[in-house]
């Protein structure tokens, strides 16, 4: 639980220096803020990682690791039910899933949180994709793939060969979620190499 509250310190603590930076720069400048960097980072270090493994338990406490969903692109998506921003994600991350699972896309959701709570939001929310659950399990999870864990939400894009394509850094739109379903299955219809995926992933 220590670690649970330093992420929180470390989330409030980003946000407001991405508060205080916009409010310091000058409308024109094209100076990049404090989460521009990071997710560059947390790009560049994901990068040069070996694929990322985890072993967490799902909603039934089944132990689920992410080799069984080899074979598809997988979106996973790193959240918790006392994130707001977490919240408004899952209906566009379930609207990936329900037009774009059968050509291959597989989402899946971590949640850093408390089982009860989890499973709570999961019957309210009606997931149509597969939810785990942990703490410092999760935070290792997202560790494995040479990610440092900030704060919530993020989303790691992983190819069927296990290739991490993309990582994206906090919240996405309706518009971002879109954008990103089109690139993927391009990608998966050959359509786009994977240097080309990435580089359209990290532009979104």
């Amino acid at each position: 639980m220590p670690r649970i509250l330093m992420v929180l310190v470390l989330a409030v603590s980003v946000a407001a220096g991405m508060w205080l930076s916009r409010l310091l720069l000058p409308p024109e400048s094209p100076a990049a803020g404090p989460a521009d960097r990071t997710a560059a980072e947390m790009r560049a270090s994901a990068s040069q990682a070996e694929t990322g493994d985890f072993s967490l338990p799902d909603l039934n406490g089944r132990t689920r690791t992410l080799a069984d969903w080899d074979g598809k692109l997988r979106v996973i998506n790193f959240w918790a039910t006392w994130c707001a921003p977490c919240r408004r994600e899952i209906p566009l991350l379930k609207d990936i899933q329900a037009r774009h699972g059968e050509a291959g896309i597989q989402v899946i959701g971590i949640a850093i949180d408390d089982a009860e709570p989890v499973a709570d939001y999961a019957a309210e929310m009606e997931f149509n994709y597969p939810v785990l659950i942990g703490q410092e399990e999760a935070i290792a999870a997202a560790e494995s793939f040479g990610i440092d864990f900030l704060g919530l939400p993020f989303t790691l894009i992983v190819a069927p060969d296990g290739e991490l394509l993309n990582v994206h850094v906090g919240e996405f739109n309706a518009d971002q979620a879109e954008a990103m379903a089109s690139v993927l299955r391009d990608f998966l219809d050959g359509t786009l190499p994977a240097d080309a995926a990435r580089q359209a992933l990290a532009d979104i």
